[in-house]
């Protein structure tokens, strides 16, 4: 189940990527994309409650990490949302990048992750 989770959050990020560049060249294929990229959320979204639900015991940080990545996709919305309505995507930008460097660390450190920290 863990690489079926790291493999539809990577996803959904190249998709982001991808759907941010449709949005700023102004194509149409840009909604389509989004679309796709709603589907992956919802996808990152049950295997990381899998992940949750096959723990002997859950931690703290397992649920600051499962707020994190659901911050990571608010942040993501936000990001589109804000192009699409011509307004500033600063703020979240920051708080993309804030969630998502949160989430890799708490997602590494842990142990259902990669022994890096």
């Amino acid at each position: 189940m863990t690489h079926a989770h790291i493999t539809s959050w990577l996803i959904a990020i190249i998709l982001f990527l991808i759907a941010v560049s449709l949005q700023r060249s102004g194509s149409a294929k840009a909604k389509m994309v989004q679309m796709v990229l709603r589907l992956f959320y919802i996808i990152t979204i049950v295997t990381g409650v899998l992940l949750l639900h096959s723990l002997a015991s859950l931690s703290i940080l397992y649920v600051i990490k499962t707020l994190a990545g659901l911050w990571v996709i608010g942040a993501m919305e936000m990001v589109l949302m804000a192009m699409k309505k011509g307004k500033s995507t600063a703020v979240a930008w920051v708080q993309w990048v804030v969630a998502l460097a949160l989430a890799l660390f708490l997602g590494l450190m842990l142990p259902l992750g990669i022994d890096l920290f």
